[in-house]
């Protein structure tokens, strides 16, 4: 059963260690299979081999093997995704796809984006995102907007959790660790031809480390405990129509680290965070003219609350906010016939916002509260004039209740140029409209326009004797009217007589360009390596900026990962892995690096019987001291040991 776990939105599990650095397409014998089935590219089941577009699949069995407790983690070992964490286990964590900028990624779990509209960027906190080993996670990089809407200009990662079926079936895993980790996680399914029902529990906790960097003086653990459930239930009514539906809920405790008076720079505190989320969806999948015509119709529900609590001030409450947004959708799949395929749909989402920040000189703000609509039509046709040749263009025009409208477009191709070669090439458009906060706070400006991105690359992947699979892609992408705050502290202006502690502005622009390597080979009959490496130049080309020509902060120029397995005579499977990520830049200006560093883990997993898996591993083998953001701590050398047992 699939038992996604969406820990607090403030949850990050583990460090920065290598776990399954597939390359994109990666099969589950480590060489690419074109055969496999993937949705997130066209929001349909599409062979692999009529994507132009660059993607990374990571299967179930991939992400079992790779230990890992958080998403995040596993795709930091994914080609042109960098991930940085405020901390240990329960920090703010930032997953960037080719230098974007983290609220620019769209996250979904099976179609449905997940998002905090009451968040200052309005993006997704890959913190609260835990692996669930049912589920294959596809990433898919580069503008995508045209299928995809706000937000979709570094890419996409969608979880595709599998549909219940089988007798009934349970697994139970239980792990324990260094810094006083535990988890517990429960999953049941069931299903035949009628229904079917997958239900899951998890309890995780941890002691963790200081969030203030221990060598500048943390000493105060700040852990972090965390519950949660999921079920998901299908009906098929008739042989055509089928009902779903599916809820997730979790609530956790952070602690964390905080600026206080009079000095307001970092330190320990007691601080600590409660959070509470919710994620719905229910559909009906019809089957017309012998399912050539296929339509979903859905609504989605998420519902994110957060409160950040300082248990030594006369005013406890730091921070209270909640945002939700209600989403209708409909989507029809035509299969006009062998040769063209196309997806259309209309969707309206009604994003709200209610968020406070009381202090010692305000205990009782009046809080924001706000919503916005946003109406988007789309539709995406894929032509293949040849049986090894396909094209895909897209378009998509959104209305926003304050900016207006806006019109996005794609095109792609595929070219299996020989059975063991793969040409691909793509543009994409992507936007992200303005949050609630950015257009109606304090600062806000309802005059705000959309980010907007141009983004293209191209590509090959190579087939040696169906043993080696090599991957190179080249991409760029221009990003305008991106979104900044301007801060009117000493500045005169009617502007700043207005809005006095300043307001926001689209006023910067930025560059990406790059390159990513992969690389998968079955050495030996027992004996895989998978590897990857990327080259990323993301700079501020903001006109007149003073930061003009600089890195954008936390984008690191280099980072590679590669594992070795080794499958045994006897069922083990051991796995030496390493992660390299070069120096970068902490803040705008590029006065604070953040220095390289490599991270290297052991992993080994034994099938005691058909019912009985025994695995454990041990992180950050050399004990790297290391920052992903400046003056946070990360986690040292861990070890840990798990047992699963499926009933």
């Amino acid at each position: 059963m699939s038992c996604i776990r969406l820990a607090s939105s403030r949850a990050a599990g583990g460090v920065f260690i290598l776990s399954a650095a597939f390359a994109a397409h990666a099969a589950e014998d480590g060489v690419a299979t074109l055969a496999q089935i993937v949705v997130t590219a066209t929001r349909a089941e599409t062979s692999l081999a009529t994507v132009g577009d660059s993607m990374t699949i990571i299967t179930p069995e991939q992400a079992k093997l790779s230990q890992k407790t958080a998403v995040s983690d596993l795709l930091s070992t994914t080609p042109g995704v960098t991930i940085s964490r405020n901390g240990g286990f329960g920090s703010t964590t930032a997953v960037r796809i080719r230098g974007a900028e983290d609220t620019q990624t769209v996250v979904l779990i099976d179609g449905v984006k997940l998002n905090d509209p009451s968040s200052t960027g309005g993006g997704f906190n890959f913190a609260s995102l835990l692996i669930d080993d049912d589920a294959r996670i596809e990433v898919l990089r580069g503008a995508q907007s045209t299928l995809w809407g706000s937000q979709a200009i570094g890419g996409v990662v969608n979880i595709v959790t599998p549909e219940p079926s089988g007798p009934l079936a349970a697994t139970v895993d239980a792990e324990a660790g260094s810094y006083a980790t535990g988890t517990v996680t429960a999953r049941a399914q069931a299903g035949d031809e009628r229904y079917g029902w997958r239900a899951g529990a998890r309890y995780f906790t941890t002691d963790g480390v200081s969030a203030f960097d221990e060598d500048l003086g943390g000493r105060e653990d700040d852990g972090y405990k965390n519950f949660g459930a999921a079920v998901r239930g299908t009906f098929h009514v008739t042989d055509a129509v089928t009902a779903e539906l599916r809820s997730m809920w979790w609530r956790g405790r952070f602690d964390f680290d905080s600026f206080p008076p009079p000095t307001y720079s970092l330190t320990d505190t007691r601080d600590y965070g409660k959070t509470k989320e919710w994620v719905s969806y229910g559909g009906l999948k019809i089957d017309t003219f012998d399912g050539r015509l296929q339509h979903r119709i859905g609504v989605a529900y998420t519902d994110t609350e957060r409160q950040n609590i300082d248990p030594d001030s006369t005013v406890p409450l730091t921070f209270d906010a909640e945002g939700s947004n209600l989403r209708y959708e409909y989507q029809a799949t035509l299969a006009l016939n062998e040769f063209i395929h196309g997806v259309f749909g209309a969707e309206r989402e009604r994003s709200s916002i209610s968020s406070a920040s009381p202090t010692t000189y305000d205990p009782a703000p009046a809080p924001l509260r706000r919503d916005v609509t946003l109406d988007s039509l789309y539709a995406q046709v894929q032509v293949s004039p040849l049986q090894a040749l396909t094209f895909t263009a897209g378009v998509r025009h959104d209305d926003h209740e304050t900016f207006g409208g806006n019109t996005s477009t794609q095109v792609a191709a595929a070219w299996s140029a020989t059975p063991s070669t793969v040409l691909r090439a793509s543009y994409g458009e992507g936007f992200k409209a303005p949050t609630l906060y950015q257009l109606y706070s304090i600062y806000g400006n309802t005059a705000l326009e959309p980010e907007a991105s141009d983004d293209w690359d191209v590509g090959i992947e190579q087939r040696v004797f169906d043993r080696v699979t090599l991957s190179a892609t080249y991409f760029e992408r221009d990003t305008d009217t991106m979104i900044d705050f301007v801060s009117c502290f000493g500045v005169t202006s009617l502007r700043c007589t207005l809005q006095p502690d300043g307001y926001y502005e689209n006023i910067q622009r930025s560059h990406a360009e790059g390159i990513e390597l992969v690389a998968n080979a079955r050495i030996l009959d027992r004996l895989t390596l998978d590897a990857n490496y990327t080259h990323l130049k993301a700079v501020n080309e903001s006109a007149g900026s003073s930061e003009f020509g600089n890195d954008l902060p936390r984008r690191p120029r280099s980072s590679a990962n590669a594992q070795l397995s080794y499958e045994w005579s006897i069922p083990l499977v051991t796995t030496l892995a390493a992660q390299y990520v070069g120096h970068s830049f902490d803040d705008v200006a590029n006065r604070f690096e953040l220095d390289s560093y490599t991270l290297v883990d052991l992993r080994a997993r034994y099938r005691w019987s058909e019912a009985t898996e025994i695995y454990g591993r041990i992180e950050n083998l050399f004990d790297e001291n290391y920052e992903t953001a400046r003056r946070y701590g990360s986690i040292g050398r861990g070890f840990y040991l798990g047992l699963t047992v499926s009933l």
